[in-house]
């Protein structure tokens, strides 16, 4: 049964726009607790639903489905849009089974049409909300963000006989990187700037070129999932809550997912910047744009790494899961507010059955539909165990290389826990032991400090691969550890060590010249150099963010229009600015062109000798000294190959070292002193040096 009504946005949703800002009424965003019930034992018993049914839209034999899983509505109703700004639209009864799906048929096939699910709850307005199956969607840009989704036809790509890259885990070289930011700098060079189909390029001097160039073997993509763009008004209160953080008012980096299905549109748009309160992704062309560019990687034998943020949803947008069903969906206190332990606003209840479907569906989904090679979780341990364990189950199922990994902390802190379910996790030990936790008070081993309970034994214990046989270790295998010094998150490698020497006070100095500010002075390069050497010889998946390889800095621009009292300053958690802070500047990487090309050695020794990252743990051994406990060296013998890696991170002491029985040829080295005779190696504070023992 359908008829067709002509309603407003702000009927269905309550929603006003006033100039640039929208305000919805409070009444849609009460909750009611039915009485005599406590939250925790109505979500024991809504665990007892679970259906197997296909859920989303789809077309099955010319006919197009409409289902969703909502046990706490009253009424559901499916509403068919022409056009994506349409105000009025086609509404559809949906029935309910005894499995608390709600569905609906239509005798045509309506690819390219919009939709979403009226939802109506006892004693609530009813709320134009989004399909959480949805994939592909249309996005109003504010912080409501009101959505529709579109029916697209799947499985309809040329991939070329192109499929996933198939790495043993201890192989991987991973680049973590942010899709616009690796192709919106002018000086990227490419056509279609911060876009999928940029990074698609060839011969240019950023994205897909510049990566082949560096040489790493996958790329880890920050979130790519639909997401919510625009944030809170500055400086004006919203639900108890007053923005006074992001004078940007905009989510750059992507950890507020709305939809779990579908790509991120913005993506698709060849735009220097976000256009507010407009339509954008409505004919679905990011869906394409997407495997292109994982097509395009693939032929260059690289694998793509999704970020995925499965532990909580977009926190301020209005018409998904929160509307769809509270109560299943997240969870809640015993007042039934939002519990927030991942810190924005609402965690998702990933152990309720239905949810957890969604979860795996999603991933498989991605794997199947858009040839995608493995994940990082965000906040991964704010997910249930049993979500955890038949994620990788079923994902094997499809392709028993793909790669999980996550971190390992949020509700809780558990690497190893992780790890005996054969999950890898970025290793934050070796983060903090070899740089240091903060670069005020808290360096580390390249200093020529310890920083916490670290010390010489737990040094080695990284290069070995922080296993759990050690003390403090934290996994079974080295391929469980993610060895990293920089990430998205907190100051770049080369900031922090900018910092960390002194040379720039973030606190009180603005940077007037950043181009001078990037240029590594010789103290800067040798504790650049010296960390990537500790980095890439130790054993585990090795990964390095976008910009570590010519130690780029992330210094706030300045912008007139743009109430930051910071600009000028070093950033050190930049997720708000979609600006020159996070753009890859590939002229910077001119400017450092000895680390940059000195990172391509590294990745092309690890690559080319075994030993660098499939050694096991007996075929690692110490080269003690006593007098210098800032200083390192260890053989690897693995396989045919003898390896010697040397490294002196103390800030006084020469380390002189008498080689072993052999002759030895030098594959890669910081500056360094030689003996004549080439029996011993003298290195200076802060280099280091690799040697091959010649056959």
């Amino acid at each position: 049964m359908k008829s067709l009504i002509i309603f407003s946005i702000i009927t269905l949703v309550s929603i006003k726009t006033y100039g640039s800002e929208m305000f919805i009424t409070e009444k849609t965003l009460e909750f009611q607790i039915e009485e005599n019930i406590s939250i925790r034992e109505k979500q024991k018993e809504l665990d007892k639903i679970y259906s197997d049914k296909k859920l989303g839209a789809f077309v099955d034999n010319n006919k197009t489905y409409f289902r969703l899983f909502t046990p706490n509505a009253e009424e559901v109703s499916l509403v068919i849009f022409e056009n994506v700004d349409d105000s009025a639209g086609v509404v559809y009864e949906m029935t309910k089974d005894e499995n608390s799906v709600w569905e609906t048929s239509i005798n045509e096939v309506l690819y390219s049409k919009f939709y979403n699910f009226l939802v109506k709850h006892k004693n609530k307005e009813a709320v134009l909300c989004l399909d959480p199956y949805a994939k592909a969607v249309a996005s109003y840009n504010s912080y409501f963000t009101p959505r529709k989704g579109i029916i697209i036809k799947e499985d309809n790509f040329d991939w070329e006989g192109t499929s996933w890259i198939k790495n043993n885990w201890r192989d991987l070289i991973i680049y973590e990187m942010h899709i616009r930011d690796m192709t919106e700098h002018p000086s990227s060079e490419v056509e279609q700037r911060g876009t999928y189909l940029g990074l698609t390029e060839k011969d240019k001097k950023g994205g897909l070129s510049y990566i082949k160039k560096l040489g790493v073997n996958a790329v880890e993509l920050l979130p790519a999932m639909e997401f919510a763009n625009v944030e809170i008004p500055y400086r004006k209160e919203f639900r108890g809550r007053f923005n006074t953080w992001n004078p940007y008012e905009r989510n750059h980096w992507g950890y507020m997912t709305a939809a779990y299905f579908a790509p991120e549109e913005y993506y698709s748009l060849n735009t220097r910047q976000l256009e507010r309160n407009k339509w954008s992704g409505a004919d679905a062309k990011q869906v394409n744009d997407f495997k292109e560019m994982v097509k395009a990687f693939h032929k260059e034998g690289i694998a793509v790494i999704m970020d995925v943020v499965y532990n909580h949803l977009s926190e301020y947008e209005f018409g998904n899961l929160k509307e769809i069903d509270k109560e299943y969906y997240f969870r809640l206190d015993d007042e039934g507010n939002y519990i927030a332990e991942s810190y924005c606003g609402n965690d998702l209840r990933t152990e309720a059955p239905m949810l957890r479907r969604l979860i795996v569906e999603s991933v498989l989904y991605w794997m199947k539909e858009y040839h995608i090679d493995g994940f990082r979780f965000d906040l991964g341990k704010l997910l249930d165990w049993k979500t955890i364990e038949t994620i990788i189950f079923e994902a094997k199922k499809v392709n028993p290389d793909v790669v999980f990994v996550c971190e390992p902390w949020g509700g809780g802190y558990d690497p190893a826990g992780f790890s005996l379910r054969g999950w890898g996790s970025w290793n934050d030990q070796i983060r903090n032991g070899i740089k240091g936790e903060n670069p005020y008070n808290g360096l580390g081993w390249i200093f020529g400090q310890w920083y916490g309970n670290n010390n010489p034994e737990r040094i080695k214990s990284y290069v070995k691969g922080t296993l759990v046989k050690d003390e403090h270790g934290l996994f079974q295998l080295p391929e469980h550890s993610v060895n990293y010094l920089e990430s998205h998150d907190g100051y770049t490698l080369g900031d922090f060590i900018r910092i960390g020497l002194r040379d720039v006070n973030p606190y009180h100095q603005k940077i007037k010249n950043v181009y001078d500010f990037v240029k590594l002075n010789d103290e800067q390069l040798k504790l650049n150099k010296l960390a990537a050497l500790f980095l890439f010889t130790s054993q585990g998946i090795l990964m390095i963010h976008s910009g570590q390889e010519f130690a780029r800095t992330k210094v706030i621009p300045f912008n007139p229009e743009i109430p930051d009292t910071n600009q000028g300053k070093i950033d050190h958690n930049t997720y708000d600015k979609d600006n020159e802070v996070n753009y890859i500047n590939y002229d910077h990487a001119e400017y450092n062109a000895e680390l940059f090309e000195f990172y391509k050695k590294l990745i092309q020794l690890r690559k080319s000798y075994p030993a660098l990252r499939r050694a096991s743990y007996d075929e690692i051994t110490f080269i003690t000294n006593e007098n210098n406990p800032f200083a390192l060296a260890y053989l690897i013998e693995h396989e045919n190959e003898i390896l010697l890696v040397a490294l002196n991170a103390d800030n006084y002491s020469n380390f002189r070292l008498e080689l072993p029985e052999g002759k030895w040829e030098v594959l890669l080295s910081t500056e360094f002193l030689i003996e004549k005779s080439f029996r011993n190696i003298n290195l200076k504070p802060k280099e280091g040096i690799i040697l091959k023992k010649k056959q």
